[in-house]
């Protein structure tokens, strides 16, 4: 049997076999989305700061990873922990989909026409995955938004995906608040840029000529990679969750414009540590999603090069088989011919 190649699955084979392992990974680790998210819009009361509203996801402060899902626990029971997972979950799916697709599909591009064949380098990749995630990015966002408020909301104030969409379409932002931090988003390319290119590159490193990862060889490559990424741009997410979740109270309702204007506000309230806060959930569940993921992926990779050959075998024999039954009949056509001829006299 001829060695697996990927090159023998298309861009949405590939996108597929992306975003199926995407869901996976995050279905299973999900409550650490929820608190790293709680971690991460969290702001320290000062005294001066106004009362906390009862309303607000703000009424206690989590003090850690362990704390905050205790406290989530206790506060909203353990459906708490899996709060705005549809819509999370369909937003991973559509990400990593529109992710995965430009990824390969530019990728693709760029070795035909461009580097003839010939391996890009690690800037290069890193580009590649950047330009990826930016076309991702613009028609995937929305949900991000709607994620991030349904991932905040008070347990007195629990909406669904379409309403928690109206209220941020009627907040002052109108249809363009589903867009919010759009700018973060996509200066934050630079981390599937930086998981994937790390990943490519850690890859030839420590399996040079390999076509084909075994399931615990490829999970450990994608957590190093996602670490690597998340240490790199943790300010800047934390500085997108601010800017898509509920300002918090001491702001009286008044929203970020900016990630800039977020981080500002971090830096002046927490210092800059407050820019690295629920870094460990968010380094976890890194770490296991890109883990699973790429674990996952490899596997549906090679179960779409098998299915694809074996439909292309399938096509192959149909093929034959027309062939052979088309010149079946018009060798009898001839026959019938010659024989109608010999009958007339006329051959």
């Amino acid at each position: 049997m001829a060695a697996l190649s990927k090159n023998e699955v298309p861009p949405w084979g590939l996108a597929i076999a992306g975003s199926t392992g995407a869901v996976l990974a995050n279905a299973l680790v999900y409550p650490l989305d929820i608190v790293k998210t709680r971690l991460q819009v969290q702001i320290k009361q000062h005294k001066l700061d106004p009362i906390v509203d009862a309303h607000t996801t703000n009424e206690k402060h989590y003090e850690g990873t362990l704390h905050a899902i205790t406290s989530i626990i206790e506060d909203e029971g353990l459906s708490g922990l899996y709060s705005g997972m549809a819509g999370a979950l369909l937003g991973v799916a559509s990400t990593n989909f529109a992710y995965f697709y430009w990824y390969s599909t530019v990728r693709e591009l760029y070795l035909r026409r461009v580097s003839g064949g010939k391996v890009p380098n690690t800037a290069i990749e890193l580009s590649l995955g950047a330009v990826a995630g930016a076309l991702a990015q613009l028609f995937t966002i929305p949900i991000a938004v709607v994620t991030t408020r349904q991932q905040t909301q008070p347990k007195h104030d629990k909406k669904g995906m379409l309403a928690t969409a109206k209220e941020v379409i009627h907040g002052e932002d109108g249809w363009t608040g589903l867009w919010r931090g759009m700018k973060a988003s996509l200066v934050l390319v630079v981390n599937p840029a930086i998981t994937y290119g790390a990943y490519q590159r850690l890859r030839e490193v420590l399996y040079p000529g390999r076509t084909v990862l075994k399931a615990h060889e490829a999970f450990l490559l994608g957590a190093m990679s996602k670490s690597l990424a998340t240490i790199a741009t943790q300010p800047l997410i934390v500085a997108k969750v601010g800017l898509q979740s509920r300002p918090p109270p001491a702001r009286q309702g008044k929203p970020f414009k900016s990630f800039m204007e977020v981080m500002r506000y971090i830096v002046q309230k927490e210092g800059p540590l407050g820019l690295y806060k629920g870094i460990a959930p968010q380094l976890l569940k890194g770490l296991l999603v890109q883990g699973l993921l790429m674990m996952t992926k490899e596997r549906m990779e090679l179960l779409f090069v098998l299915l694809f050959r074996y439909v292309r075998k399938v096509r192959k024999e149909q093929l034959e088989q027309l062939a052979s039954v088309a010149a079946r009949k018009i060798e009898e056509a001839k026959v019938a011919t010659v024989s109608a001829a010999k009958k007339q006299g006329n051959y």
